[in-house]
């Protein structure tokens, strides 16, 4: 979904965060390939632009997957984004040097799209596929200039077609030349415990991108080498049309970088309001008491007890009151 520009400035700064922490810990990443590509969309009824954040990792020489954040410009009556995850087939070619591939994968999306019937706006969420052709050169310096033509076939949407170019990063450093066959396993958890005070902003999904207060509360804790847990507690500032009081769980996908001073994770889970105003939208569909939160974070430990951390989260109503929640603060490890 994109918005006013106060709300696509600050999604853009959590995402160039999260690409300033990955620069940061290049040397020691237990990653692989991390790109940032944009360029023209075409719709059925309008050209416009089309940008991703993609998370590459080998699954062999021949073979890969990568989880991307998808935003498809401003199509007529919607501004649609999403989270997609692909399997992709590669040929290396040129002494390593050139890859080709072609990966598939489901894409969820969600639109803030002309209302059908009541109100002036909707927040629609579905599935569809994206197929996507990919051409990258390696350098010796770990850097890759890369092009892809990107196809997502929306189910109950406008369906469109991308070309984009950008750079990435091999965030490990490779086995010679051209991209790593497999990343570099882990053996200990990237997390113990933490408890972490943030304060932030909730930006509304709606054409006038109302924005808030909002402060949370998180517990985390390690669950395997890449999997952590938390519990969270959320206030939503105090306007009428996005306030919201409520308790979280989520489980993350969490990488540790630089020596494990840095990490970064990508979360899902269910969110259960417990306080929330009457005033809601006539048109909504269920109750307002269960959403979901999808959440992307990264974190900075100073020390063996003490961190920083930012967090981008968006919440998935099933009314009309999706918002983006970006907050940063302190936290303690024990």
């Amino acid at each position: 979904m994109t918005h006013p520009k106060r709300t696509r400035h600050c999604r853009t700064a959590a995402w160039v965060i999260a690409c300033a922490a990955l620069g940061m810990a290049s040397k020691a990443s237990h990653a692989q390939e991390f790109s940032l590509l944009a360029g023209p969309l075409k719709s059925s009824s309008q050209n416009t632009y089309s940008w991703e954040v993609n998370y590459r990792e080998g699954l062999g020489r021949y073979a890969a997957w990568s989880f991307s954040w998808l935003n498809e410009g401003h199509i007529p009556d919607h501004h649609r984004d999403g989270q997609a995850f692909q399997l992709w087939g590669r040929m290396p070619l040129w002494n390593d040097r050139l890859e080709l591939s072609a990966g598939a994968g489901p894409y969820r999306y969600f639109d803030t799209s002309q209302a059908q019937a009541g109100g002036n706006y909707s927040n629609t969420h579905g599935w569809g596929g994206m197929f996507t052709l990919r051409a990258a050169y390696y350098f010796d310096n770990r850097w890759i200039a890369e092009m892809k033509l990107n196809r997502v076939q929306a189910f109950g949407g406008p369906d469109t077609t991308a070309l984009l170019f950008g750079i990435g990063y091999q965030l490990d450093a490779p086995e010679g030349r051209g991209p790593r066959a497999r990343a570099v396993p882990r053996s200990t958890n990237v997390t113990n415990n933490e408890v972490t005070v943030m304060l932030g902003t909730t930006i509304l999904n709606s054409p006038d991108s109302e924005t808030n207060l909002a402060e949370s509360i998180e517990y985390r804790r390690g669950l395997w080498h890449y999997v952590d847990f938390t519990a969270s507690y959320l206030h939503e500032g105090g306007h009428v049309q996005s306030r919201r009081d409520g308790i979280a769980a989520q489980l993350w996908a969490t990488r540790a970088f630089f020596d494990d001073r840095l990490t970064l994770g990508v979360g899902a889970g269910p969110y259960l309001s417990i306080t929330q105003n009457d005033d809601l939208p006539q048109n909504r569909t269920g109750d307002g008491r269960f959403s979901g939160l999808v959440s992307v974070s990264a974190s900075y430990r100073f020390t063996n007890r003490w961190l920083a951390r930012v967090t981008w989260n968006r919440m998935v109503t099933r009314y009309d009151r999706d918002a983006d929640i970006i907050e940063a603060g302190f936290g303690f490890r024990f």
